[in-house]
C-alpha cells in the first residue's frame, strides 16, 4: 500500500469511527470506501412515509444509495409508492422516519436551496409559467438560489437542437406547446442549471415515441457530459425503456423497494 493510499485509508477509518459505524462494518467495506473520492451523492436511510390522514404506510423503511456514474431505474405497478419515494428523496414531502443524506451529510434547513439546485426533480406533468419557452427558461435565474449565474441563450438553443426542436422553439408560447414539447421545455429548464442528480418521475409516461426519444437523448447527453459526477433515478412503467436508460434496476411493490440480486455489483 502506498503512503498516499495508507493516508486515505486512515482518513476514511477516522471518518467512519466518528460516525460510530466502524464497529459494525467489515474491513472490506471500509477498504472499498477508502478508494472513493466522496460519499454517495444521495442516500436514504430508513425512509418512511405515511398518509397524514389515515396513517397508512405508503413507503416502508427504505435504504437506498446512489453513487456518481450510476443510472437507477424504478419500475412497479401504479400506486406502489414510486412517486412517494421520489418526492421524499427530493425533500418535497415530509418524512415520517429516516434520513436523506447528500454527499454523506444530513441536509439542514439552510442547505435545502443548494440541495434542490443540485438534486432536480422532474415530474410527469410539467409546470410552465405564462409566456414563451424562453421566458420559462429564464425564470429560474430570477430566483435567489441562482443569483450567481446568468441565462445562457446559446446553451438553451443547443439543448433544444439536441432534442430535435427547431430554431423557433424558444419563441413559442408555452400555452401552445404539445405535451411532448412542454416536457422538453421543462427538462431544458432543469438541465441548463447543470444539476448533479436527476430524479425523473415518469417524464415520458404520456408522450409519443418521438418526444420520448427526445427526452431520453437529453438526459443521456447530460449524463455523458460529466458522468463521473452525475447520476439519475428514472421511474418508468416501460421495461424496454428501463433497459435503455438504466444500469441499476429496482422494483417498488406496496411501498417496498427492492433491487434484484443480479443487478448488484
Amino acid at each position: 500500500m502506498s503512503s498516499r493510499t495508507a493516508l486515505i485509508d486512515a482518513c476514511m477509518r477516522a471518518w467512519f469511527a466518528s460516525k460510530r459505524w466502524l464497529a459494525v462494518l467489515p474491513d472490506r467495506f471500509i477498504e472499498n470506501h477508502s478508494k472513493m473520492t466522496a460519499p454517495y451523492l444521495l442516500e436514504a436511510r430508513g425512509l418512511v412515509r405515511r398518509d397524514p390522514r389515515t396513517a397508512t404506510t405508503l413507503l416502508h423503511a427504505t435504504a437506498f444509495a446512489l453513487a456518481a456514474g450510476q443510472r437507477a431505474v424504478i419500475t412497479g405497478p401504479s400506486g406502489s409508492g414510486k412517486s412517494v419515494f421520489m418526492r421524499a428523496l427530493a425533500l418535497l414531502d415530509p418524512i415520517d422516519e429516516g434520513r436523506v443524506l447528500w454527499h454523506g451529510r444530513d441536509i439542514d434547513r439552510h442547505v435545502i436551496p443548494r440541495f434542490r439546485r443540485s438534486v432536480a426533480y422532474v415530474r410527469q406533468r410539467p409546470a410552465l409559467v405564462e409566456g414563451s419557452v424562453e421566458d420559462n427558461l429564464r425564470y429560474p435565474y430570477s430566483l435567489h438560489a441562482y443569483r450567481d449565474v446568468r441565462f445562457d441563450r446559446g446553451l438553451a438553443e443547443r439543448l433544444a437542437a439536441a432534442a430535435g426542436r427547431g430554431d423557433d422553439f424558444l419563441a413559442k408560447r408555452a400555452s401552445d406547446l404539445s405535451g411532448g414539447e412542454a416536457q422538453v421545455a421543462s427538462l431544458i429548464r432543469v438541465l441548463q442549471l447543470a444539476p448533479e442528480v436527476l430524479l425523473l418521475d415518469e417524464p415520458t409516461a404520456s408522450l409519443d415515441p418521438e418526444s420520448t426519444r427526445a427526452i431520453e437523448a437529453l438526459v443521456t447527453d447530460w449524463f455523458n457530459a460529466d458522468r463521473s459526477r452525475r447520476a439519475s433515478i428514472w421511474v418508468s412503467h416501460d421495461p424496454v425503456q428501463a433497459e435503455r436508460i438504466g444500469d441499476r434496476r429496482f422494483t417498488m411493490r406496496a411501498g417496498a423497494l427492492t433491487e434484484p440480486k443480479e443487478t448488484i455489483e
